[in-house]
């Protein structure tokens, strides 16, 4: 894996699904990412913390974000990395997979394969690439079937790092992501405290030299004076399942026909 310590970049572009998207963690009326953007998330908070950071080198930056709902692995190589690569990103994250795995015949190992070649084109325009692989299922009851084929992964999406010069973003180590505090009311989408921390945490892996603090003080205090969302199980069966299975069964996708958030890159806010 390449090493991007003391990196400062000019251009970052996120990749991904809702979780990308920033689903669950509301935009501040006033300092959203843009008019009309309903979600913030880890990727716009990390383009802050990226911000700051060139701006004390006196470096430029902007962001993208291209991450859509739903979206799968096909749909990142086939369609958001050539995006991102004609943006002439020199960064880019791509946290993909999740909706992949859940698939009754899922092959974790022929989808690693897929996203590898995109990660290998990214990597062949000189862009340093964050790739975060997947977090582990136990948390919750109803993904725990999943956690062998994600399990498998993993292993691969470390391989792909090592075989390309590319970052591991190891969400799956993340402890802290067991603690009910750290997901959304639907149990699937982090919550603003879960996406606070794994900013911080995808700061740390960058080489962000105050990044660090910053985890530290997410876990220690935020984790214990935050209360977890929960739901009754009927009302999260009505609310999310079963609507969930339903798409499933239907073929359907919760971002079809969705664009970007953030397709141009731009300067980044202020979130809190």
């Amino acid at each position: 894996m390449c090493s991007v310590s003391g990196s400062t970049w000019t251009r970052y572009v996120a990749l991904g699904d809702s979780i990308t998207e920033g689903f669950c963690d509301p935009a501040p009326a006033k300092t959203g990412p843009a008019p009309g953007v309903e979600w913030l998330g880890w990727a716009d908070r990390l383009a802050v913390i990226l911000d700051g950071h060139a701006r004390l080198g006196r470096t430029s930056f902007e962001f993208a974000n291209l991450a859509v709902r739903g979206r799968r692995i096909a749909h990142v190589v086939d369609d958001q990395i050539p995006r991102a690569i004609g943006l002439h990103a020199d960064l880019v994250s791509v946290m993909i997979g999740g909706n992949d795995l859940m698939s009754p015949k899922a092959d974790p190992d022929a989808l690693a394969t897929r996203l590898e070649t995109g990660i290998r084109r990214l990597r062949s325009t000189g862009a340093n690439v964050l790739l975060a692989n997947c977090f582990d299922p136990q948390f919750a009851f109803f993904l725990k079937p999943f956690r062998g084929r994600a399990a498998v992964f993993n292993a691969d999406i470390w391989s792909i790092a090592r075989a390309n010069g590319a970052t591991v973003l190891d969400v799956w180590g993340i402890r802290e992501f067991q603690q009910t505090s750290m997901w959304a009311a639907d149990r699937v989408h982090l919550s603003t405290l879960g996406h606070r921390l794994l900013a911080a945490r995808a700061a740390h892996v960058l080489g962000i030299p105050y990044a660090e603090i910053a985890a530290r003080t997410v876990t220690a205090a935020d984790a214990q004076t935050t209360p977890p969302v929960t739901l009754p199980l009927r009302t999260w069966l009505r609310l999310y399942a079963i609507p969930w299975a339903g798409r499933r069964l239907r073929g359907v996708s919760a971002g079809d026909g969705l664009s970007p958030k953030l397709p141009v890159p731009s300067r980044v806010g202020a979130p809190q």
